[in-house]
């Protein structure tokens, strides 16, 4: 009986209530945007906010679980990833509506674009940001995803919540504990929906400025290649695109992982990188700008698994400053 399969056997009737998608062994390769990764122990999909509920109450405390959105900034590493990993279903977290002037309802599964679309369609402004931004709802919260001088956090005022034991939680823009790409809400929460506020705006107005996003990343951003988007976090005062141009690594590359020479805080896989490829390129460049500037880049690009035995990658290389 090989991994997944084993920890199924092992919950048994447990998950016998379970309205949603679980598949064992599921290969991540084919849900991140890298096209790169090891296996998920097994892959629950729910059906919908009660089903997801229910698994919760379910598993064992001692399982792990992993909450992803889309892929799109996820770098998963060669090892796979033991336990359960969750994906919310477009089917179950992926509506979105207006539900008044100024306030927009979306599921954790609803694309940042279609929130930006939206928004349009009902003349609310502040949303445009969303219409560079390849990722979903989930990870826009978890992360305060920002983009054109304008983050998340400035148009949140609700989140929809379920934690480890499965119970509901309201969270208020304050309580989600919002910072630069970060939020300090629980780490065991998972966000399920959440309720967005802008303001009136010109139709007009609001395209022009979605049209000026457009135009920015068709011409300075790698779109069109298999890239989890910005790989590090900006430092303060300086961009990381800048510091890695100035390390010298902009196109550097290991096996078949390269730092875009497009835009050098792109991580792009150029057709065969593995999950280990991606990683030790990332921290070569985090070391390389290190030795450069004295600066530390953050990995802005969420990594989660187990290295495969003999192909650990240190962080900075191990480098010692």
């Amino acid at each position: 009986m090989i991994w997944g399969d084993a920890l199924l056997a092992r919950l048994g009737d447990r998950l016998k209530e379970i309205r949603g998608r679980i598949t064992a062994n599921a290969e991540m390769e084919k849900i991140t945007w890298f096209r790169a990764g090891g296996l998920a122990e097994a892959l629950y999909q729910p059906a919908d906010e009660e089903d997801l509920a229910t698994f919760l109450k379910a598993v064992p405390e001692d399982v792990p679980l992993t909450v992803v959105g889309i892929g799109s900034n996820l770098l998963v590493r060669e090892g796979g990833i033991p336990g359960f990993v969750i994906r919310l279903s477009a089917k179950g977290f992926g509506e979105a509506q207006v539900i008044s002037p100024v306030r927009i309802k979306a599921g954790a599964a609803v694309p940042d674009k279609r929130v930006a679309a939206l928004a349009l369609e009902a003349g609310i402004g502040g949303f445009h940001f969303y219409h560079g931004i390849p990722g979903g709802i989930g990870g826009a919260l978890r992360m305060n995803a920002g983009a054109n001088g304008v983050e998340t956090r400035e148009r949140v005022v609700e989140v929809r919540a379920l934690d480890r034991q499965g119970n509901f939680h309201t969270l208020t823009n304050a309580e989600m504990g919002y910072a630069y790409r970060h939020s300090s809400a629980p780490a065991d929460l998972i966000f399920v929906s959440a309720v967005f506020e802008g303001y009136p705006a010109e139709k007009e107005q609001i395209k022009a400025e979605m049209e000026a996003v457009q135009h920015h990343r068709e011409t300075v951003q790698p779109i069109r290649e298999k890239t989890g988007g910005s790989t590090f976090k900006n430092p303060e005062g300086t961009s990381a695109w800048k510091e890695i141009d100035k390390a010298g690594c902009r196109g550097l590359m290991i096996g078949g992982a390269q730092m875009s020479p497009m835009h050098c805080n792109f991580m792009i896989n150029t057709g065969n990188a593995t999950g280990y490829d991606l990683e030790y390129l990332g921290e070569t460049v985090r070391a390389r700008v290190l030795e450069h500037s004295g600066i530390r880049l953050q990995w802005e690009i969420k990594r989660i698994g187990r290295f495969r035995p003999g192909r650990e990658v240190q962080e900075f290389l191990g480098l010692l400053l």
